[in-house]
C-alpha cells in the first residue's frame, strides 16, 4: 500500500477520512446500533472455524463488537480491529462487562495501511462488510495480501459484502469503480469477478448468497483457505 504521506490530500484519502467522521458520528451515543445479536454470518463462521480447532482469530472491522463478543463467547481470541474509535471503546466496555476482555484485544487501525500482526499468527480472518466500504480495487486486493501475509497456512478468511443484486447497487452518488453514497455512506458493490480478483494467495472455498436487514441488503458470504506458502 501507498504510505499515508503520499495520498494527503488527496480525493482518495479526502473520501475516506470523511468515512470515518461519518462511523464516529454514527456510532456516537448508540452502543447497540446494530443490536447485541451476531451476524448470521459471524454465526456461521465460529461453527466453521471451531470445525476446524482455529483458535486466534483475526476481526477486521468490528464495529461495536456484536459479533466480537460471539467470537470470544465461543472460545476464540480474537484481534479487532476498526477504523472508528467510538465504536472499539464500546467493544471494550462490552468485553470487560461479559467478563470477555481477556479473549479480545482492540485496536483503532486503518486497513489501507499493513496489518497490526505479525506473519503467520491468526488461524482465521472475519471481516463482515469491511470489504465493501469505501476501499478502491487495489486497495481491496492489497488487504487480501495482507490478510494472506498474516494467516497461518491453510488458514481461513471469512468475509461479506453487498453485491451488485442489491437494491441500493447503483442508486446514489457514484464514485467510480463500483461504489456508490447513500445517507453518507459509501458502499463499494462486489460482483463475482471482484470476488475472484481477491483469490489469489487462496483457494475458494464458497460464495454464498443471503440477505440481511430490512432493505433487504443483499449479501455474498465468501469463505477462503490461504493456500500453501
Amino acid at each position: 500500500m501507498r504510505d499515508a504521506d503520499s495520498r494527503a490530500g488527496s480525493p482518495e484519502m479526502d473520501r475516506l477520512d470523511a468515512q470515518r467522521e461519518h462511523w464516529q458520528a454514527a456510532f456516537e451515543g448508540r452502543p447497540q446500533r446494530y443490536g447485541s445479536e451476531p451476524s448470521a454470518a459471524a454465526a456461521a463462521a465460529a461453527v466453521l472455524f471451531a470445525a476446524e480447532g482455529r483458535r486466534d482469530l483475526l476481526e477486521l472491522g468490528a464495529g461495536q463488537g456484536r459479533d466480537t463478543l460471539h467470537f470470544a463467547r465461543s472460545g476464540f481470541r480474537v484481534l479487532a480491529l476498526d477504523y472508528a474509535q467510538t465504536a472499539l471503546d464500546d467493544l471494550a466496555g462490552a468485553a470487560v462487562a461479559a467478563g470477555l476482555a481477556a479473549c479480545v484485544t482492540v485496536r483503532r487501525h486503518d486497513v489501507r495501511e499493513p496489518l497490526p500482526a505479525a506473519d503467520g499468527s491468526a488461524d482465521a480472518c472475519f471481516a463482515h462488510l469491511l470489504f465493501c466500504m469505501a476501499l478502491t480495487t487495489p486497495q481491496l486486493e492489497a488487504l487480501a495480501a495482507e490478510v494472506r501475509r498474516v494467516l497461518r497456512p491453510g488458514g481461513l478468511l471469512v468475509y461479506t459484502v453487498r453485491h451488485t443484486g442489491d437494491p441500493d447497487a447503483g442508486a446514489g452518488t457514484p464514485h467510480g469503480d463500483g461504489m456508490y453514497e447513500s445517507g453518507g455512506f459509501i458502499v463499494h458493490f462486489f460482483d463475482r469477478a471482484l470476488v475472484e480478483r481477491l483469490t489469489r494467495g487462496f483457494e475458494l472455498l464458497e460464495v454464498e448468497e443471503s440477505e440481511e436487514g430490512p432493505l433487504p441488503r443483499r449479501l455474498f458470504r465468501v469463505t477462503l483457505r490461504k493456500l500453501g506458502d
